[in-house]
């Protein structure tokens, strides 16, 4: 495999808040954004739900190196992104489901 080959993946972070004020949740999301740039070239998304606007998508879209994509456990268990989750999980209660998708 190319060392210099990226492969483009898609997390969905999908969550339901107490409140429905998107731009209170806009807020925190932008200041995690320093965590996003860990993953290189990234776009990212907040979605409301319109029919129960307390559920919420968070869409990041990013490129890695395919080396980081061969050992998803690896990156997991990076101090880096053990913060980001610890803090990602404290800003929202409940469940947050996150799925991982590619382009096909």
């Amino acid at each position: 495999m190319n060392s210099d080959a990226k492969v483009r993946r898609t997390l969905h972070f999908r969550f339901t808040m107490p409140t429905a004020d998107a731009a209170q949740i806009g807020a925190m999301l932008k200041a995690m954004a320093p965590f996003y740039q860990m993953f290189g070239d990234t776009r990212i998304r907040l979605l409301q739900n319109v029919d129960d606007p307390a559920k919420f998508t968070q869409e990041i879209e990013y490129e890695a190196p395919a080396g980081l994509e061969v050992n998803r456990q690896q990156i997991a268990s990076d101090a880096r992104m053990q913060t980001y989750l610890q803090a990602w999980r404290s800003m929202f209660p409940g469940t947050v489901e996150v799925d991982v998708y590619k382009e096909v």
